[in-house]
């Protein structure tokens, strides 16, 4: 997911994609948990994602 795709959306779009990846990085950290997860850089994206729509968030709260 890029940085300028998510400038186009919305405050709630950017609440609810926010909400999906957070529920998407806990199923990956129950799964290598439990041994389950075979490509552990999923971990890492989902965590990128999260930090990316965080700090979009906060670029549009500052510019209000």
């Amino acid at each position: 997911m890029k940085a300028s795709e998510l400038r186009t959306k919305g405050a709630e779009e950017l609440q609810k994609e926010l909400l999906d990846l957070r529920k998407a990085q806990f199923g990956l950290r129950m799964q290598v948990a439990t041994q389950q997860l075979t490509n552990t850089s999923q971990l890492g994206k989902v965590r990128k994602d999260i930090a990316r729509i965080k700090t979009i968030q906060r670029e549009k709260a500052v510019a209000k």
